[in-house]
Order: structure tokens, then C-alpha cells, then sequence
């Protein structure tokens, strides 16, 4: 069986995984209601007019290190199902704490690296409520990874 990493960046799937990651973090965002969603809106509408690229470019960038931190995962999915049996979204989402906590740990990291103050400043405003909207996108999530299986 192919790692996510062999699948998701293979040259020819890779643009197209972004774009759909891209749409999939749109997607989420406008669903967003109350103080909360209002304050994520907020920062990713400081960030996309600061740098209109910025989320295009972060996506692409920090894709090997998502498919890194769901390799675990998805290799275990497939021991239990076939690729294409079972519901890698459900599967995440039964796993939420852990997995959102995974991936969230990938834009610390780079949160902690940036030198762009606006843009750190944007993501820290949200980050302490962020692990409910990153488990709220997991079903969406797993099954994106599972559409490139």
C-alpha cells in the first residue's frame, strides 16, 4: 500500500490536492458561525489580504508534514479496512483529540518560525479554540485523503 505522502505528492496529484485542501479550508471557514467563527473569519480574511497567496502557500508547504502526521493513521485504517471499504473521515473523527492535536502541532511549529508578526499575531488569536474547527474538519478531511487512495 502507497504512504499518504507517495499519494497526495506525486507530481501529477499534488496541484490538485492543494487546490482541494485550499477549497476544504474555504469551505470550513464560511460555515463558521458566532464570536468564534466571526474571530477566525477575521484572521483569515487579515491574512488573505496581507498576503493573498499566504494560505495557498501554506497548504503547499506544509502538506508533507500532514501527510506525515496521518501516515499512522491511515496505516492503520488500511490494516482494518481497504482503502476504499472503509471511511478514513469517520475513522479521524473517532480519533479527534489526538489527530486535531497532531495537526495543529504543525502550524505551532510554524507559527514559532515565522517572522511575519501580522500573520502571527492572526493565528494566535484563534489557535486556543482552533482544535474544535480542525476536529469539526475531519470527516471532510479523511475523505479528501481517501478520494487520492
Amino acid at each position: 500500500m502507497a504512504t499518504l505522502h507517495e499519494m497526495l505528492l506525486a507530481p501529477d496529484i499534488k496541484p490538485t490536492v492543494v487546490a482541494d485542501c485550499e477549497d476544504l479550508v474555504n469551505h470550513e471557514v464560511a460555515e463558521m458561525s458566532g464570536i468564534t467563527g466571526t474571530a477566525v473569519k477575521l484572521a483569515y480574511n487579515t491574512v488573505r489580504t496581507f498576503d493573498a497567496g499566504h494560505i495557498h502557500a501554506m497548504i503547499e508547504t506544509i502538506l508533507p508534514n500532514i501527510a506525515d502526521a496521518l501516515q499512522p493513521y491511515w496505516a492503520d485504517f488500511t490494516m482494518q479496512f481497504t482503502a476504499s471499504g472503509g471511511d478514513f473521515g469517520s475513522y479521524l473523527a473517532a480519533r479527534d483529540d489526538e489527530v486535531a492535536e497532531a495537526l495543529l502541532a504543525i502550524t505551532d511549529r510554524r507559527r514559532d518560525k515565522s517572522v511575519r508578526p501580522t500573520i502571527v499575531k492572526a493565528y494566535n488569536t484563534v489557535r486556543g479554540r482552533a482544535i474544535k474547527h480542525v476536529k469539526a474538519g475531519l470527516p471532510a478531511l479523511g475523505a479528501l485523503i481517501q478520494k487520492y487512495a
